[in-house]
């Protein structure tokens, strides 16, 4: 994949509208394959326009290079590259104690970026705002993370820190709970009723959450499993875990 300092090439039809509509002063240019003008690469030439960005049509194969061979479904957008929030400002804009419900996403490790993109897209289906993960032994939003979460990376803020213990410690301190998805745990997700200001805290696809961030847990929950397999993708766990999430607060 083609990386310029200071800039990142998205692809797929429901990243680049999506950008399109969620920021588009942060697209340098558009660039449609030859020949396909039609159906959602069409919208998205009539959104680029209409949003005062440059369209150009281009060879197929000039895109595969540029986005590395990834499937782009015939369009790639050129943008500016993924700017961070300050954590910082969460801590310094979190919701009064008297507003109900605010959850926040804590990922230890997470490297897939599918399965981060998936977690984007499904945080961001059940109203998470907030996304926070470390700087390193974690990835990073990229075009692949952008793509995987059908560009709900647009609608969160995520904020990379130095330090997730340190992070959920500050948290802590500001009077949030902190839920760790841990395939060990005794607790099924099913069976606790769960506090309105809560940090969820999800472990890498192999290892897991470490144990230093697990002993910050205020306790600890996993998802039943019935058959032979031991466990879900980490994807797979936290949607399930965030709509049960969601029932509890709908029954409030």
């Amino acid at each position: 994949m083609i990386r310029e300092k200071g800039f990142d090439y998205l692809f797929g039809v429901h990243s680049v509208m999506e950008k399109l509509k969620g920021a588009p002063f942060e697209v340098v240019e558009v660039l449609i394959a030859k020949g396909r003008r039609q159906g959602p690469l069409g919208s998205i030439e009539e959104e680029a326009k209409r949003r005062g960005v440059p369209v150009f049509s281009v060879d197929g194969l000039e895109l595969n290079r540029l986005v590395g061979g990834e499937k782009h479904q015939g369009v790639v957008a050129k943008v500016f590259s993924f700017a961070y929030s300050d954590f910082a400002s969460l801590l310094g804009g979190l919701p009064p104690g008297e507003d109900k419900y605010h959850w926040i996403m804590a990922l230890d490790g997470v490297t897939d970026p599918r399965n981060f993109g998936s977690l984007l897209r499904t945080a961001e289906g059940v109203g998470v705002r907030d996304v926070i993960i470390p700087k390193d032994r974690s990835v990073g939003v990229t075009p692949i993370v952008v793509k995987a979460s059908a560009g709900a990376v647009w609608y969160v803020k995520t904020y990379r820190v130095t330090s997730l213990r340190r992070a959920i410690l500050d948290l802590k301190e500001k009077g949030y709970w902190v839920v760790g998805l841990d395939v060990q745990a005794k607790d099924s997700v099913f069976t606790r009723v769960y506090p309105e200001r809560l940090v969820v805290l999800l472990g890498s696809e192999g290892s897991g959450i470490r144990p230093l961030l697990r002993g910050e847990c205020d306790f600890l929950v996993s998802i039943p499993m019935l058959g032979r397999v031991g466990s879900l993708n980490v994807a797979v766990s936290a949607g399930m875990f965030w709509y049960e999430l969601m029932s509890q607060r709908r029954g409030a």
